[in-house]
């Protein structure tokens, strides 16, 4: 198991926060540069959960999930793998988003995920060693995007 926890602050209210990470509409690959439209599909939205297919194109290497989204604790987004090429069921994602400085926000991510076969083992090792980077980069160019959006 693949365990990277960091902490991203950013301008955006936590709503703000809360609302891009369950915003499951057509937006939804636009705003988070690592879902490829092709692949993303949302399959049950709820008022407070949402199961849907997202994934990646990378070279030489597509990635997808069926994941649970959870957001019915106040403050906390969780997503769970249902079904995946790349991590085995019950992997999962948190960010738990609270208030940051000057009326933005700080969001604690864990990201738990297991891989499945070779490619995934080694991307899953590059992630664990550097220590959450490339995760951590993509979470960051949502939240830029959205502040984009804001303006």
């Amino acid at each position: 198991m693949a365990r990277v926890e960091f902490d991203i602050d950013t301008p955006l209210s936590p709503e703000r926060v809360v609302s891009a990470l369950t915003n499951f509409s057509e937006r939804r690959p636009e705003i988070w540069p690592g879902i490829h439209p092709s692949l993303y599909e949302v399959r049950h939205l709820g008022t407070t959960s949402a199961d849907v297919k997202e994934g990646t194109k990378a070279p030489g290497m597509t990635v997808w999930a069926v994941e649970h989204y959870d957001w019915s604790v106040p403050g906390t987004v969780t997503w769970t793998v249902q079904e995946s090429n790349f991590c085995t069921p019950g992997s999962s994602v948190s960010a738990r988003i609270g208030p940051g400085m000057e009326g933005g926000s700080r969001i604690h991510i864990t990201w738990n995920r297991t891989p499945v076969g070779f490619k995934a083992r080694m991307m899953f090792v590059l992630i664990k060693l550097s220590g959450g980077k490339p995760v951590e980069a993509s979470f960051r160019q949502g939240l830029d995007r959205m502040l984009e959006s804001d303006r």
